[in-house]
């Protein structure tokens, strides 16, 4: 296992992951008191492991056909996109 490249990726989905809105929907899950934590914590878990291997076999199947270069510049474009609309909305 190449370490620097599981640590990069989980740096930046961990970084990504904090405060968005599936944090604050698990917390507020978390916040009922009739709600058993354990069941909120490997539901939001499961969650984020089947969204992530959704990713995973978008990007897989994408790079058979669109070169990484060009995938990187849609990913980046995305992103500016993104932050545009909410620098817009604001």
């Amino acid at each position: 296992m190449d370490w620097k490249i599981f640590l990069t990726i989980f740096g930046a989905v961990f970084i990504a992951e904090l405060g968005d809105k599936t944090q604050l929907a698990t917390l507020l899950f978390a916040s009922d008191k009739e709600a058993n934590k354990y069941l909120v914590f490997f539901a939001a878990s499961a969650a984020l492991v089947v969204a992530s291997a959704i990713g995973v076999l978008a990007g897989s199947l994408l790079s058979e056909y669109i070169n990484e270069k060009y995938l990187h510049y849609i990913a980046g474009l995305g992103f500016m996109a993104i932050g545009a609309v909410t620098l817009y909305n604001a």
